[in-house]
């Protein structure tokens, strides 16, 4: 069975921190996020010439749990250069400014990095029908993969979010799906199974970018457990 990719979120402050964090669990991960808003300045060129793995940037701002506080001209313009750096991915809110997703489509045109169009609820996770409508808001945008993350509270709230991968495979759609919190972290292990594009691991729990987020040495061994 093909599992989806694993993904770990670097938290350094430079590009010399995340390339420290990413020597530890390089030979664990098939993705390497760099969290730009965690970063004191960002680097993406250094961060292109350090990693050798695949890259994702995102730079979160705070109105989506992420520590971003200046201008959207000032969050895009890091990521129009990994972009012209040929990163494998960039992250952008689906809740961003239309022109900042514009922006971005239009330098992706002709290159190899895909867009990935998050999305994040960090205290509940709506109804069926709210998810679908999210899920196609992102499969008429544009973007080449979309994330839909909740906050899990019950198994019924897992259930729904993973029931998203249906919806997407049939659409001929690559989606990440998986929920945070402790309800949720079972949906991190299984999405790889359920046709989910990739799932989000930290270094260490106690360096965990989102509630319930388990640790990369963790995540493999609930997979070499399963005996994939």
């Amino acid at each position: 069975m093909e599992l989806g990719k694993i993904c770990v979120s670097l938290t350094g402050a430079d590009a010399a921190a995340m390339q420290e964090q990413a020597r530890q669990v390089l030979e664990l991960t098939d993705v390497l996020e760099i969290r730009l808003d965690y970063m004191t300045a960002p680097e993406p060129e250094k961060c292109c010439s350090l990693l050798r793995r695949p890259l994702l940037f995102t730079n979160r701002p705070l109105w989506e749990g992420g520590r971003f506080a200046g201008s959207e001209e000032e969050r895009i313009e890091p990521l129009l250069e990994a972009v012209r750096l040929r990163a494998e991915y960039i992250d952008l809110e689906l809740r961003a400014a239309l022109n900042s997703r514009h922006c971005l489509l239009e330098a992706i045109e002709g290159s190899s990095t895909k867009l990935i169009l998050s999305w994040h609820d960090f205290k509940e996770t709506p109804s069926a029908a709210e998810l679908t409508n999210l899920l196609h808001q992102m499969i008429a945008s544009g973007a080449h993969v979309g994330k839909i993350v909740t906050t899990a509270h019950n198994a019924n709230d897992v259930l729904r979010v993973l029931a998203l991968q249906e919806e997407a495979r049939a659409a001929g759609f690559s989606l990440i799906s998986f929920c945070m919190g402790e309800a949720g972290r079972i949906s991190r292990l299984a999405t790889l199974y359920l046709g989910g594009y990739m799932s989000y691991a930290c270094l260490s729990e106690e360096q965990a970018t989102a509630p319930g987020q388990l640790s990369v040495h963790r995540l493999h061994e609930l997979i070499q457990t399963l005996g994939a």
